[in-house]
C-alpha cells in the first residue's frame, strides 16, 4: 500500500517561502509521476505541478510559475515544492499525489489513485 505524507505547511508573511516536502512509502516511488495540488475553502482542488519519474520533466499551473519549484529526490522517496513570492490567494491545504499508472502524465487530479493527507499553507497580507 503507498502511502504519502506531507510536511512543511505553516504561517508566512506575503511575499516570504516555504519548502513542502512528501515521503512516499513503497519501492517502486521512480516508476511513477507525482504531483502537487492544492484546495482552498469553498473552491475545488486544483493542479499545482508536476514531475516526471526522473525529474527531468515538470509542468507548472499558470498561476505558479517562476515563483514554485517542483524537484524529486528518487533515492529518498521524496518529492519536494519550493514557494517563492507566496501571496494570500495561495492559502490552501497542498496535497502531494501519485500517478495511478506508470507512464501517465496527468494534471487531472482524476489521474492520481494515491494521496496524502495534506499539509494547511497560510499566508498573511
Amino acid at each position: 500500500q503507498v502511502q504519502l505524507v506531507e510536511s512543511g505547511g505553516g504561517l508566512v508573511q506575503t511575499g516570504g517561502s516555504l519548502r513542502l516536502s512528501c515521503v512516499a512509502s513503497g519501492r517502486t516511488f521512480s516508476n511513477y509521476a507525482m504531483g502537487w495540488f492544492r484546495q482552498a475553502p469553498g473552491k475545488e482542488r486544483e493542479f499545482v505541478a508536476l514531475i516526471s519519474t526522473s525529474g527531468g520533466n515538470t509542468r507548472y499551473a499558470d498561476f505558479v510559475k517562476g515563483r514554485f519549484t517542483i524537484s524529486r529526490d528518487n533515492a529518498k522517496n521524496t518529492i519536494y515544492l519550493q514557494m517563492n513570492s507566496l501571496n494570500p490567494e495561495d492559502t490552501a491545504v497542498y496535497y502531494c499525489a501519485r500517478a495511478t499508472y506508470s507512464g501517465t502524465w496527468p494534471t487531472s487530479s482524476n489521474g492520481y489513485g494515491y494521496w496524502g493527507q495534506g499539509t494547511q499553507v497560510t499566508v498573511s497580507s
